[in-house]
């Protein structure tokens, strides 16, 4: 039996509306014992806010343990690269409040990082000229994930991928990634889940995030449809996942 990672966004939910057979997914795997994780790209939340959405999405028996987000990532590797260092944060209150978690202080006088994330409220003009300016005079530029758009239940929106390709247009120098498709995410939920990569399974429903950084971390690889892509996409790729499924209601957690 394999322990499972799975994403969240477009895999259980889609903005504030739960996937239909996400529920029974769930409760597979926890009456089952199998060992799982969630992990998102999503550097907004927190794990206690994740618990919170999917409790009110009528999903319970889930702790603040069973998740792992690309802030707690970036929070994780700065913090092994530099202890007690500065930011510049473009993101959510759940990038800034790992920062501070890992011994970080927010300035923008002079940080050793400008940190960008999702934001849906925090990036406007003046943001991007501080981050283009604190960049250029040496502070290193760090995303928490690529992702260009989310997926929601009104259709996709603009994700932290877009606010990095405006910096990286601006400064000419490209962001350091540490949320999926690096694999050093991938390998970090799995040393917290406390399993062996080649025994688990990635179920995601992204190609170019979920599915490569699974693969390039040794895990097995689980594309659903519920998500970002479409069957007539798969083609576009050099690489495969080894199951496909419409949604999570169709995996049979024990059987993978």
């Amino acid at each position: 039996m394999l322990s499972i990672i799975s994403d969240m966004d477009g895999v259980i939910y889609r903005g504030s509306r739960l996937i239909d057979g996400a529920n029974d997914f769930i409760a597979r795997m926890i009456n089952g014992s199998v060992k799982f994780l969630f992990l998102t790209n999503n550097s907004e939340q927190t794990p206690r806010d994740l618990v919170q959405k999917l409790s009110q999405m009528g999903i319970q028996g889930l702790c603040e343990e069973n998740f792992i987000t690309s802030a707690m990532a970036t929070a994780m590797f700065l913090r092994q690269q530099k202890e007690n260092a500065t930011a510049y944060v473009i993101g959510g209150g759940g990038l800034i409040s790992e920062l501070y978690n890992v011994g970080f202080t927010i300035s923008q006088r002079n940080p050793d990082y400008v940190v960008v994330g999702k934001t849906s409220t925090g990036f406007n003009f003046e943001t991007l000229k501080t981050a283009v300016h604190l960049i250029n005079n040496g502070a290193k530029f760090i995303g928490t994930n690529p992702d260009m758009v989310d997926p929601t239940e009104t259709g996709d929106e603009p994700a932290a991928g877009t606010i990095l390709a405006a910096i990286e247009a601006a400064t000419g120098k490209k962001p350091y990634i540490i949320g999926k498709p690096n694999s050093l995410m991938m390998m970090m939920a799995a040393r917290k889940l406390g399993v062996h990569t080649e025994d688990t399974v990635m179920i995601g429903d992204r190609m170019d995030t979920d599915i490569v950084g699974g693969m390039e971390a040794g895990m097995k690889t689980c594309l659903v449809l519920s998500g970002v892509t479409a069957t007539n996409e798969l083609e576009r790729y050099p690489y495969k996942p080894d199951y496909v499924f419409a949604s999570v209601a169709e995996i049979n957690p024990l059987a993978l």
